[in-house]
């Protein structure tokens, strides 16, 4: 099985010069706990997850709607939180060597990247869903 095969197709995107409340909204918006970060040519230049939301703010809580939060989310941009240079795979990669590559760097989640461009994300719960179906169907 591959990359392509269970990938999230299409991802929601933020990029460098975004705030964080942008992120934080598009995250509640589509689901989700992390995003691509994309320069001005499309180019995956980092990923932001929740978490790096949270450590923005100091709080291992989840966010609230409070003026100071949404002060700090107004005023922080994207470019000072994600990681750069993220860990990212392609469609064709085998699902069981981007799982250990997600296992080895410790993360939930990578960019799939064909020519250069993104075209997906691979979460956990993508692998999750991969292995449901599997044993499924393997009886």
């Amino acid at each position: 099985m591959l990359v392509r095969d269970v990938m999230t197709p299409h991802p929601i995107t933020v990029q460098p010069e975004d705030n964080l409340h942008t992120v934080k909204d598009r995250m509640t918006a589509a689901h989700c706990r992390r995003l691509p970060v994309v320069d001005e040519t499309g180019k995956v230049c980092g990923i932001i997850t929740d978490r790096d939301l949270r450590l923005a703010m100091h709080s291992p809580l989840v966010m609230r709607e409070r003026w100071q939060d949404d002060l700090l989310l107004e005023n922080t941009l994207v470019a000072a939180c994600m990681t750069a240079q993220p860990t990212c795979v392609t469609p064709d990669t085998p699902l069981e060597d981007a799982a250990e590559l997600m296992l080895a760097h410790k993360i939930g989640g990578v960019p799939v990247l064909e020519n250069d461009q993104l075209v997906g994300v691979l979460t956990a719960t993508d692998l999750m869903r991969a292995l449901i179906q599997a044993l499924r169907t393997s009886g």
